[in-house]
């Protein structure tokens, strides 16, 4: 039996949109609202793993619990394997979810979705696709494709490859990656002592390291792409999408 734990890796270092975390969306902080979601998920507890003390006493004012990390971790995924190591030192945690921060309006129901490819005992990582539709989304770099085929009937499928590039050629559909991930906590120990790939330097995508040193990552499908924060416009999305559910 499975006994998951959420975490959200969060910064206030942003390029497009400084203080992201701390963004206020109807009277809360963006991560409030990433938290109050995952929590709504009921899949485990649910902690922030905090680059700065700012992000962890929003959380903690909201009743929420978060842990400091070192700010000049180079990866959401070192940090939230500092935020396991913290609060979890015994290994009690099996599966580990890397819930990004900037998902305020996310369904919680996908988030429940990342588990399902754990159900494979030789899946390593699980994570989430939709089906893109449209030539735009395709070909748009920062949208990362995977490269994936689905049996009938399965809504499960292994992935291939990730990348920045409209894979695979030819007619059929095409899978928008979701950079949600279930990580067996076996899996993320291995990971995070893994050095830059090669291909995950060229295409700048985390997730490469793992399928370059063998690593199983399998994908449940979802409908929609949840909707994340990057831009000053997409917090005015953002801000509408949660006025809308309100």
């Amino acid at each position: 039996m499975s006994n998951p734990i959420i975490l959200i890796p969060a910064r206030l270092k942003a390029t497009r949109l400084p203080n992201k975390p701390l963004a206020d969306i109807h009277g809360l902080p963006m991560i409030v609202h990433v938290w109050k979601r995952a929590i709504e998920a009921g899949i485990g507890p649910v902690v922030v793993a905090a680059a700065e003390a700012e992000i962890a006493e929003a959380v903690n004012k909201a009743g929420g619990r978060a842990v400091l990390t070192d700010p000049d971790l180079p990866s959401g995924s070192d940090r939230i394997w500092a935020a396991l190591c913290t609060v979890d030192p015994q290994g009690n945690h099996d599966v580990v979810v890397n819930l990004q921060g900037d998902l305020p309006a996310i369904d919680p129901k996908v988030i429940a979705a990342s588990l399902a490819p754990l159900a494979d005992g030789a899946v390593d990582i699980a994570t989430l696709v939709a089906e893109i539709k449209n030539d735009e989304e395709r070909n748009n770099p920062n949208v990362v494709k995977a490269a994936l085929a689905f049996a009938a009937g399965a809504n499960t499928a292994r992935a291939l490859y990730f990348s920045r590039a409209p894979i695979p050629s030819g007619a059929g559909p095409h899978w928008h990656h979701i950079g949600i991930y279930a990580y067996r906590r076996a899996a993320l120990t291995r990971f995070v002592d893994l050095p830059v790939g090669l291909l995950e330097a060229r295409e700048k995508l985390e997730q490469l390291r793992a399928l370059e040193n063998g690593m199983r990552i399998d994908a449940a499908c979802v409908d929609t792409v949840p909707d994340g924060v990057d831009t000053p416009a997409d917090l005015e999305r953002a801000r509408a999408l949660l006025a809308n559910q309100s």
